[in-house]
């Protein structure tokens, strides 16, 4: 380190102290001007009935000696402030933002909390008349892994009363919002119920209407007494937090994703703690976890004015009930008083098969990739996977036949392949007589000169065996993004995994490995010894390199399988199953092909044919005349740096 750069360090050093410094000397002066302030205002926060208090609650007063309250938000019981236990609702002053007043008076927590039960074939709902929200939702056709695992059949519980949603609209210079409104029913039978709220003249009706074996239900909005003003700034806001159903909660926390589609648009996704403002209008939003979701949806749009959707990572750390805070904020793009907003809410299973019938796109949250790879997945390895489970058959004998089919269909791929590599396999002493021809550094050139010629001669390419590699890729990523997501995989067992949607773990540890965790996944252990296998299998084909600086590209593929121990370890056990049994297969197949149907004499023969022909050999490709050429322009330059 020079002396120009050990005094720029020590200058940064001393500028970011001293910055440290101002600025706690100024918060150490905040905070003994706050303990100077009258006694009586700290008096009223530690007498209020409050169940929850803020941390930054700092109660004041005005000129005129009436309470103020800064710095808040939430809702709190002041008993001093009003004489009787009065629910109050802090709201901010728009045109004044050091101070909040108390804008509202809302007496819900007077009104005892009764919650009443719509249920249909597939969906149990408890509404609230505290909000008029649905503060439960309970799939009967699903369990939770641990009632999976107990053997109990308990319906899975998709969120509870944590979870809110509502209407948030201005009056006067105040902000309303429902979910702290006190709702009545006005109509109700089994499959649907209508809630109103009836506030100084001003009604905001719910009412919800379920269908016979579905998972959606229309959920309609309607003012009374409203202006146009009003109900034109009208949004719907939900604060959803959906529980934790599957057995590896990193992987449920990971997949967890905020989805929406844009009206006439395609749909767009948050998956990190962030938050997205709308462009567009749009048509749905999806709360997802690994394989279920909540989709809230408008048949006219939600306006993009004002809107944004968020994702928040949950606090606690060790907090494993929730998998994520899904956050949206959406316009209703209503623009007439006494108008009804026609939405609807789907709370169920991520089946590619149910939303597609819903022919609203809801369907692309299921994780099939994306670009080449969802086209794979959606055009022929989906389709041919779901046939084979009509038919009746598990899905641990669905896999290995739809494994089997896609080798036996990429079997001339494999064949081409292995033909390469056979050829160059004959080709390898030539090759080393060449490197030892050349043995020295300066004439690398000459080296890879005279390598290619011996291609060209025998006809033989380098780059047929990537070819066929390369058209097998996108197969092995697309399969790689279906069944991590297959719901038909959930809960399903076979042979010692009892749960093909996660990792398989007939061997736990009790304690954690660093990178691996603490468990065995047998699969996993499978796929990577089938994998060696299929590596040292062609390992005498591979060249070592040529050039100091090259890697040992045999170490590279030796380490592989040893590194996917690991990386699969937790992943789903279908996904390794199919893995284990795919190289397996590639296994046999290519033993078969050199067994039956490549014969290495005839390979040499082809290839001294050639060679004594050069007329019948190929000529240049185009990637090989651009290598020549470019090793030509190397030499050349190299030749004009020695003179």
């Amino acid at each position: 380190m020079d002396k120009k750069t050990l005094i720029g360090l020590v200058l940064i050093a001393a500028t970011l102290i001293g910055f440290s410094l101002f600025n706690r000397q100024g918060a150490d002066e905040n905070a003994s001007a706050d303990n100077d302030k009258d006694s009586t205002k700290q008096e009223i926060v530690a007498d209020s009935n409050a169940t929850e208090l803020p941390n930054s609650l700092i109660a004041q007063f005005d000129d005129n000696g009436d309470p103020i309250i800064d710095s808040v938000k939430g809702q709190l019981f002041l008993d001093t402030l009003t004489g009787e236990d009065t629910f109050l609702l802090i709201q901010p002053v728009l045109n004044d933002t050091t101070k909040q007043t108390i804008v509202e008076n809302i007496d819900t927590n007077s009104v005892p909390e009764e919650t009443y039960t719509l249920e249909n074939e597939v969906l149990i709902l408890e509404v609230t008349n505290r909000g008029g929200y649905i503060k439960n939702v309970f799939l009967k056709d699903y369990l939770s892994y641990e009632d999976y695992a107990a053997g109990n059949k308990n319906p899975l519980h998709l969120y509870d009363e944590i979870s809110t949603y509502g209407l948030i609209y201005p009056e006067g210079a105040n902000t309303v919002r429902t979910d702290q409104l006190a709702f009545a029913v006005v109509d109700q039978d089994d499959k649907s119920i209508t809630l109103e709220s009836n506030r100084n003249g001003k009604v905001v009706g719910f009412t919800y209407k379920m269908k016979p074996n579905k998972y959606d239900l229309d959920f309609d909005i309607y003012f009374e007494g409203f202006t146009d003003k009003e109900v034109a700034s009208a949004q719907f806001t939900s604060d959803m937090y959906l529980l934790n159903n599957e057995k590896y909660y990193p992987n449920e926390k990971r997949q967890a994703t905020l989805y929406w589609q844009y009206k006439d648009d395609d749909y767009d996704y948050i998956q990190n703690t962030e938050s997205e403002d709308m462009e567009e209008v749009v048509d749905w939003v999806s709360f997802r976890s690994t394989f279920f979701t909540a989709i809230v949806s408008a048949k006219n749009g939600f306006g993009k004015k004002d809107s944004k959707v968020t994702l928040y990572a949950i606090e606690d750390q060790e907090q494993t009930t929730y998998v994520k805070q899904y956050g949206a904020d959406l316009n209703l793009g209503t623009t007439k008083a006494d108008n009804v907003v026609e939405l609807n809410w789907y709370f169920g299973p991520a089946d590619y098969d149910i939303l597609v019938e819903y022919d609203n796109g809801t369907e692309d949250i299921v994780e099939l990739g994306t670009g080449l790879f969802r086209w794979i997945n959606k055009g022929a390895i989906r389709p041919l996977f779901m046939w084979l489970l009509d038919t009746g058959m598990g899905v641990g004998l669905a896999i290995l036949i739809l494994t089997i089919i896609v080798k036996l269909v990429l079997s001339p791929v494999n064949y081409k392949m292995y033909k390469s590599s056979a050829m160059m396999k004959v080709l390898k002493p030539e090759i080393e007589k060449i490197t030892k021809k050349y043995p020295k550094k300066e004439d690398a050139m000459k080296k890879q000169q005279e390598t290619m010629a011996l291609y060209r001669e025998t006809g033989v390419s380098p780059l047929a065996g990537c070819v066929p590699m390369l058209i097998q890729m996108p197969i092995l990523f697309a399969i790689f993004r279906l069944f991590p997501s297959a719901i038909e995989l959930r809960q399903t067992s076979f042979l010692w995994a009892e749960d093909l949607s996660t990792y398989d773990s007939p061997v736990t540890f009790g304690f954690s490995i660093p990178l691996y965790g603490d468990h065995m996944s047998i699969f996993t252990l499978l796929m990577a010894i089938t994998t060696l296998l299929y590596t040292h299998y062609n390992s005498s084909n591979m060249q070592q390199p040529t050039q100091e600086g090259m890697p040992n590209m045999k170490f590279i593929m030796y380490f592989f399988p040893i590194m996917m121990i690991f990386f699969f370890n937790s992943y789903a056990a279908g996904l390794s199953y199919y893995y284990f049994i795919s190289t397996l297969m590639t296994v046999l197949i290519m033993f078969a092909i050199k067994r039956f149907m490549i014969d290495d004499e005839k390979i040499l023969a082809k290839i001294e044919e050639n060679r004594a022909n050069p007329k019948k050999s190929k000529g240049k490709s185009r990637f090989q005349q651009r290598l020549e050429d470019a090793q030509k322009l190397q030499q050349e330059r190299a030749k004009n740096k020695k003179k």
